[in-house]
């Protein structure tokens, strides 16, 4: 399969050079383990102190890494992403809420991006998490297999409404729905209540699309059993691969509980187990539609390379690629450029809410190796190239 991802002329083709400085300036900092720590404490301190730092927040990492404070302020990225062939998907990233209101709140929004979804070519898929909908101990409390008290029950039948009408509403308005992955220990109660929306929704196609954190073992064994059962009662299956988002704090919580860690032994197993289910999905994609969250250059090439085998066109609607807004550059262009479907995660939000997303970007960043060093050594490259023009 021929390398494309160095290609940095067509990665970076819509930045500037002061946004290349910029991205260049982020990635220094983010390299640095204790910068981040030291920065992540300032700015929670002086959000909560309430000290005037949101425009400066603002021109430095929201900007690279989100599209705009609400849905409309997105458009010009959205519409800039799209006249080099990358599509976007608006993310509302506001998390750790707790209140009935909010969740109706994160409702509405979720079905404004299906209207918006619906209107733009641009915008294939909408998406919401889980926990947007609904309390987290809530999903965790039925996942256990408790029993919910009255008022529970009430509750859930609540977030179980929501999840109906927004998936009800993708499904009349044809726009596909991506619902994230969380921690292990609430997932089961929502692949529960996301499985019985495929079975409802995806008899025709995959419209609503769970996600399977591949740095767990067990998601490929998942992913098989929930295959059987569509074969038996007959709906496609739309997932979305990562590899995962929540490693340490999985790690933690299963020493201090005292279970076994349900995260991969090793980052070649996490390797192995990803490409697995893309290559299981792909064999299966008759019945399958695969959204391949990956920043991994040599996933995306075997993906390329088992589309490439089995006859399956680039464009294929029932395979898309999908890279994190800011990030990835070099693998969402260049697979665009030869005409592939790629989307970016495009998050949105308030500034002063969107930060713990920001925090976890940054931390993340940090903690992947080779990850950010990658970054910086492809915007040196590109650096070096505008200067040689």
């Amino acid at each position: 399969m021929e390398k494309i991802f160095n290609n940095t002329a067509v990665a970076f083709s819509l930045k500037s050079d002061t946004e290349l400085e910029r991205a260049y300036f982020l990635f220094k900092l983010i390299e640095s383990e204790p910068l981040v720590k030291i920065g992540t404490a300032v700015t929670n301190f002086a959000l909560k102190a309430h000290l005037p730092v949101e425009g400066l927040i603002r021109s430095t990492v929201f900007d690279h890494f989100c599209g705009g404070v609400n849905e409309v302020d997105c458009l010009s990225v959205v519409d800039r992403m799209f006249t080099k062939g990358v599509s976007s998907v608006l993310d509302y990233s506001v998390e750790g809420k707790e209140e009935e209101a909010q969740f109706d709140a994160a409702l509405e929004m979720t079905i404004r991006t299906i209207d918006f979804a619906k209107e733009r070519l641009a915008i294939p898929f909408a998406v919401f998490k889980p926990t947007g909908f609904g309390r987290f101990a809530l999903y965790e409390k039925l996942g256990e297999g408790k029993t919910l008290t009255a008022s529970e029950q009430e509750e859930w039948n609540r977030v179980v409404a929501r999840f109906e009408k927004v998936c009800q509403i993708a499904h009349d308005k044809d726009v596909a729905l991506l619902i994230d992955g969380e921690e292990s220990w609430m997932q089961d109660a929502a692949d529960d209540l996301v499985a019985k929306m495929m079975k409802k929704f995806n008899k025709e196609k995959a419209v609503i699309f769970n996600t399977l954190q591949m740095y767990r073992w067990d998601r490929l064994d998942y992913l098989k059993k929930l295959h059987a059962e569509a074969k038996v009662e007959g709906f496609h299956i739309g997932m979305k691969l990562v590899r995962g988002a929540y490693m340490e704090k999985e790690n933690k919580r299963a020493e201090e509980k005292g279970y076994p860690t349900p995260i991969c032994a090793s980052k070649q197993a996490t390797d192995e187990n990803y490409d697995a289910a893309v290559s299981y999905m792909l064999d299966n994609i008759d019945m399958m539609a695969v959204f391949a969250g990956t920043h991994n250059e040599n996933s995306s090439y075997q993906l390329m390379q088992l589309m490439h085998e089995k006859g399956i066109a680039k464009n294929d609607i029932r395979v898309f690629f999908g890279q994190l807004y800011g990030m990835s550059d070099n693998i969402s262009y260049n697979l665009a450029a030869n005409g592939y479907n790629v989307a970016k995660y495009l998050p949105f939000g308030p500034v002063r809410d969107v930060m713990p997303y920001l925090i976890r970007r940054a931390e993340e960043n940090t903690s992947v190796a080779g990850q950010t060093s990658r970054e910086l050594t492809l915007i040196k490259k590109e650096r070096e190239r505008r200067k040689l023009e």
